[in-house]
C-alpha cells in the first residue's frame, strides 16, 4: 500500500475513515445551507448576523475546553463519540424541520448554533485523541493527515453539492441530507472491533483540568504552536464569512457559484493533507514556510479583480492553511504524553477554533464597515506578523538561524553555528 494511505491497512481506522468521509460531506453541505439561510432568507446579506452565528458555534469550544478535555481523558472515547455525533445530528434535524415548515427565525439559528457548539466542544478533542487508539504511534502522523484529507474531501464535495441542492430543492432538504450523513459515523463506530483498539491510560484523581493547563504551560514548544494556530484561526480562517461575502457582495454570484468556491479551495487543502500524510514526521520549517505562503496567497485573493481569479487563488490559500494546521496538529499529538492527550488536544482545538468567537464578529463588522476584501486582508496582515514573530522567537530562544532557500523555495531552520558554516565566502562577498 502507498505510504500516503498506510493507516487504511488497519481495519478499525479503515471503517472509521469510511464513515467520516460521509459525515464530512454532509457537514459541509449543512454549513453552506446554514450560511445561505442566514444571508439570503433570514437577512439581507447581513455579515454581522453570519458572524454571530459562527461565533456561537465556536464559543463553547473555548469555554468548555478544559472540562471537555478532562472528560475525554477519563471516559471511553468511542462511547463519547456516540453521544456527540447523535447530538449534532439532532440539532441539524431540528433546523431542517424549522426551515421546511417555514417557521425558522434568526434566533432559532442562534440557539441551535450554540447547541452545536456545546456538542462540538466535547466531540473535537475526543475525535483527535481517538486517532491514537486506532493506529500505532508510527502511523499517527499518517492518520492525522488522512483525517485532514477526509475533512477537506468533504469540503471539496459538500459545498458544490449543497449549492446544487439549494438551487434545485431548497435549503431545508439540504439540511435533511446533512442530518442523514451522521449515520455514517454512528454505523462505523458500531462496526469497530473493540479488542483491536489501543485505549490510552485513563486519567484518575482530582485536579484534571489544572493538571492539563500546568502541563501546557511547561511546554513552550506546544505553546508556540498554539499561538500560531490561534492567530491563523482567529484572523485567517474565517472562510465561512469571507467566501460568502466575496461571492455575494463583490462578485454578485448565486448559490451554485458560492458553493463552488468552497470546493475549489478544498483542492488545495486536500492536496496539503495528502502531502502531510506522506511525511514520516512533521517539521517546523514546513510549518513556517506554509504560514508565509498563506500570507501571500490570501492577500492576492483579497485583491483579485474577478471571480475566476479569486477562486484560483483560493487553491494555494487552502494548501498553505491546511499545511500549517496538519503539521501543528501532528506535532502536538506526537509530542504529548498519552494520558494528557485529551486535555492538550481540547486546549489546542479551543485555541484554534475558539478564536472564531473573537474573530468572526470582528471580521463580520469589518466586512460591513470597510468592505468584503478587508475581511481577508486583515487575516493576511495578522498571519504575516505572526510568522515574523515566530521566527524571531525561535532565533532568540533556540539560538537558531532562519534562512530562505531557493530551488525549491523554503525556509530553512538550523542552529546558528551550522548556518554560519554554510555561508561561503562568495555569499559573504
Amino acid at each position: 500500500m502507498s505510504p500516503t494511505f498506510a493507516s487504511l491497512s488497519i481495519y478499525n481506522y479503515r471503517v472509521y475513515a469510511a464513515g467520516a468521509i460521509v459525515s464530512n460531506v454532509g457537514t459541509w453541505m449543512g454549513r453552506v445551507a446554514q450560511d445561505w439561510l442566514v444571508l439570503t432568507e433570514l437577512t439581507s446579506h447581513d455579515s454581522t448576523a453570519l458572524g454571530i452565528v459562527t461565533g456561537l458555534q465556536f464559543a463553547p469550544v473555548v469555554l468548555l475546553a478544559p472540562y471537555a478535555g478532562s472528560l475525554t481523558d477519563r471516559l471511553p472515547k468511542r462511547r463519547l463519540l456516540y453521544l456527540t455525533q447523535s447530538a449534532l445530528a439532532l440539532t441539524s434535524a431540528i433546523l431542517a424541520l424549522l426551515v421546511l415548515t417555514h417557521t425558522a427565525q434568526l434566533w432559532h439559528v442562534y440557539a441551535l448554533a450554540l447547541a452545536q457548539g456545546v456538542a462540538t466542544a466535547l466531540d473535537n478533542p475526543t475525535r483527535q485523541a481517538f486517532v491514537s487508539e486506532m493506529v500505532p504511534q508510527d502511523k499517527l502522523t499518517n492518520a492525522v493527515g488522512l483525517n485532514s484529507a477526509s475533512f477537506n474531501a468533504g469540503r471539496l464535495i459538500g459545498p458544490a453539492v449543497a449549492g446544487l441542492l439549494i438551487a434545485a430543492i431548497g435549503t431545508g432538504w439540504t439540511l435533511v441530507a446533512n442530518t442523514i450523513s451522521f449515520v455514517g459515523v454512528l454505523v462505523a463506530l458500531k462496526m469497530m472491533r473493540g479488542n483491536e483498539l489501543r485505549p490510552a491510560p485513563r486519567a484518575t484523581g482530582r485536579g484534571g483540568v489544572r493538571a492539563g493547563l500546568a502541563y501546557v504551560r511547561g511546554r513552550p514548544d506546544i505553546m508556540l504552536l498554539m499561538a500560531i494556530v490561534f492567530m491563523l484561526g482567529t484572523f485567517g480562517m474565517n472562510f465561512q464569512i469571507t467566501i460568502a461575502l466575496m461571492s455575494t457582495a463583490v462578485f454578485h454570484e448565486g448559490a451554485e457559484a458560492y458553493g463552488l468556491l468552497g470546493s475549489v479551495m478544498a483542492i488545495g487543502s486536500l492536496s496539503a493533507a495528502l502531502m502531510t500524510a506522506r511525511r514520516p514526521r512533521p517539521r517546523l520549517r514546513i510549518l513556517l514556510t506554509a504560514l508565509v505562503g498563506f500570507t501571500i496567497a490570501s492577500a492576492a485573493a483579497a485583491l483579485a479583480p474577478a471571480y475566476w481569479l479569486f477562486g484560483l487563488l483560493l487553491i494555494p490559500t487552502g494548501l498553505a492553511a491546511m499545511t500549517v494546521m496538519t503539521t501543528a496538529n501532528s506535532s502536538v499529538q506526537l509530542s504529548v504524553d498519552p494520558v494528557m492527550r485529551g486535555r492538550v488536544m481540547a486546549l489546542y482545538m479551543a485555541i484554534f477554533m475558539g478564536g472564531t468567537p473573537l474573530g468572526a464578529p470582528l471580521i463580520g463588522w469589518i466586512g460591513s464597515a470597510w468592505g468584503p476584501r478587508w475581511t481577508i486582508l486583515v487575516g493576511s496582515i495578522a498571519t504575516g506578523l505572526t510568522a515574523i514573530a515566530a521566527i524571531l522567537y525561535l532565533m532568540r530562544s533556540k539560538d537558531l538561524a532562519v534562512r530562505l532557500e531557493r530551488h525549491p523555495w523554503h525556509l530553512q531552520v538550523l542552529p546558528r553555528r551550522e548556518a554560519a558554516d554554510a555561508i561561503t565566502p562568495e555569499r559573504v562577498a
